[in-house]
């Protein structure tokens, strides 16, 4: 039921949760998410206007980190009209949220039907909360999500001698309150809708749910513009059987105790890729410590370690840096995917004269950081 769900109720990121996400570790990830959109307000000429829709914002501390982006470049973005809309379900996770970003000075917003909160963030820019992504209003926006896809929920199937089964959740008959997967005596509704017919694997996951919130975001760039960024652990359609649970930053049995531990599964940005239906442009998956390289971490590394004044400090800096860009820790298995409107790519073919061909600028994180 969802209002006893995981994250509706307990929401248990941190280090006392379950699980702790990269904002979570290092301020600097969130400051080069930052850069990254504002790189692409300005690649795509500084529209007048922007929307920040984070998917999902967990206690708030990116986009936190990415607002004081904008206002250490507030000179840049002084004609420029900037919003936040955050989409979230948990009534939990939202007052934690308005806290970090507000200082707790929000309203419910009865009137307006679609968002159900607004607040000012400690900048001065408007923020807004809804349900769905549906709800956030048209316009040019950049998108975020963050560890967002690997919490929704997949389905399982499983290659057999008869064809593709899925795999369903059973009651034990042995032990009467445990439960176990099962394979599904024939195919079902699910198999016969969500399996590619050049599937090679013997076992696949698939999140349908993804796959429209994905169709979604690249109709609303393909329309208004803007971009979307995807931040999150995955694979380029290869992995198999990725479904598990953590509970207290352990491993925990994902049928055990259902509702008390964080479920997850790897995402397919192999899927995610074919869901845009050739909308928008892709780039990546490319690896964390890639795109944070790409995106001038040493570099601000350098700048805050000459600042701080004391060890502890300079051991946390060092700590988190490890943390996020060693392969063996988070920057191998978690990967970085945009969605960009295909013009920002490749120039619409319109018969131009030869001077006006200047190249477009590089999408800033995919590609190797060139200093002048």
């Amino acid at each position: 039921s969802p209002p006893q769900g995981y994250y509706t109720r307990r929401g248990g990121i941190g280090e006392s949760g379950d699980f702790v996400t990269s904002p979570e570790i290092s301020q600097v990830f969130g400051e080069l998410i930052g850069i990254w959109y504002i790189s692409e307000w300005i690649a795509t000429g500084k529209p007048k206007a922007f929307q920040l829709v984070e998917l999902g914002p967990g206690r708030g501390t990116l986009t936190d980190d990415i607002l004081r982006v904008f206002n250490q470049l507030a000179s840049l973005l002084s004609k420029c009209d900037v919003s936040v809309h955050l989409v979230e379900v948990s009534p939990k996770l939202s007052e934690i949220q308005a806290l970090m970003l507000t200082g707790g000075k929000v309203q419910s917003n009865p009137e307006d039907k679609s968002a159900y909160m607004k607040g000012i963030s400690k900048t001065g820019i408007p923020i807004f909360w809804y349900r769905d992504i549906q709800d956030v209003p048209p316009g040019y926006s950049f998108y975020l999500a963050h560890e967002f896809f690997d919490a929704l929920p997949i389905h399982k199937f499983q290659r057999t001698e008869k064809g593709w089964r899925e795999v369903l959740v059973d009651i034990d008959p042995e032990v009467p309150d445990q439960l176990r997967f099962v394979l599904s005596p024939s195919s079902t509704p699910a198999t016969e809708n969500f399996i590619q017919p050049e599937e090679t694997r013997d076992h696949v996951e698939v999140c349908p749910e993804a796959g429209v919130i994905i169709q979604r975001l690249a109709c609303r760039i393909e329309k208004d513009g803007g971009a979307a960024l995807v931040a999150d652990y995955g694979h380029d359609g290869t992995k198999t059987d990725t479904f598990r649970g953590f509970q207290n930053h352990k491993l925990h049995d994902v049928l055990r105790a259902p509702g008390t531990a964080d479920l997850t599964a790897d995402v397919d940005f192999g899927y995610l890729r074919k869901m845009t239906q050739g909308r928008t442009a892709t780039l990546g998956p490319i690896k964390q410590w890639e795109f944070l390289k790409n995106m001038g971490i040493d570099l601000r590394l350098q700048v805050l370690l000459q600042n701080s004044r004391d060890t502890a400090t300079h051991e946390q800096l060092l700590h988190s840096y490890d943390m996020l860009m060693n392969p063996k820790k988070m920057g191998d298995c978690f990967n970085f995917f945009a969605l960009l409107p295909h013009h920002r790519l490749v120039r619409p073919d319109k018969k131009q004269k030869p001077e006006s061909k200047s190249p477009l600028p590089p999408v800033a994180g995919f590609g190797e950081l060139l200093l002048k």
